[in-house]
């Protein structure tokens, strides 16, 4: 159970009877406890997206209290949307938008035409620094499109062997791919 438990849903329970007091102590109490979530969960962030959610999760509190269960604990409930309303943040705000007017699209695009070739290359360099079994097994059955028991018969290895084999690769690469950051 959270520290804060007893103490706040009895001031809901007031509040709820009508209490005024109680709710203004309940609002500014949850205030200090979104705000310190919030600064945890969106670390990096302008303290004006912490004020923001922290507005917006009392106003849905406030919205719906008439909702509220007594016979659950209060702090799920308050911080279930609090939560909420952090996931459409982020929904709103993807990390990493960057807004280009139209007027700078200048210079955007390259004038050189892309060889397709050259994911190929990539690829191919990915799959050199995989142990052998492994980069062979992804070539034949994800890039050639054999079948798992082709690939079997011509690296003379069981199907199993080759299911692994790509499993183990993939993983690999996707680490491998994460590391560099490649843009």
């Amino acid at each position: 159970m959270n520290r804060y438990e007893p103490e706040l849903h009895a001031l809901m329970m007031k509040s709820l009877a009508g209490e005024e007091f109680s709710y203004n102590a309940l609002l500014t109490k949850l205030s200090s406890l979104f705000r310190s979530f919030f600064r945890h969960k969106l670390f990096g962030h302008d303290e004006a997206a912490v004020e923001d959610l922290v507005q917006q999760t009392l106003l849905a509190i406030h919205l719906n209290r008439h909702r509220y269960d007594p016979g659950r604990p209060f702090t799920a409930w308050v911080y279930a949307i609090a939560r909420y309303k952090m996931m459409d943040h982020f929904r709103r705000q993807p990390a990493g938008r960057v807004f280009v007017p139209v007027d700078d699209v200048e210079g955007l695009f390259s004038a050189e035409t892309a060889d397709h070739s050259d994911s190929s290359r990539d690829i191919e360099t990915l799959l050199t620094q995989l142990p052998e079994k492994q980069g062979g097994a992804i070539r034949l059955v994800k890039l050639e499109q054999l079948s798992v028991q082709e690939a079997s018969e011509r690296m003379g290895i069981s199907e199993a062997d080759i299911k692994v084999s790509i499993h183990r690769g993939l993983k690999k690469l996707m680490s491998l791919v994460s590391k560099e950051k490649l843009p």
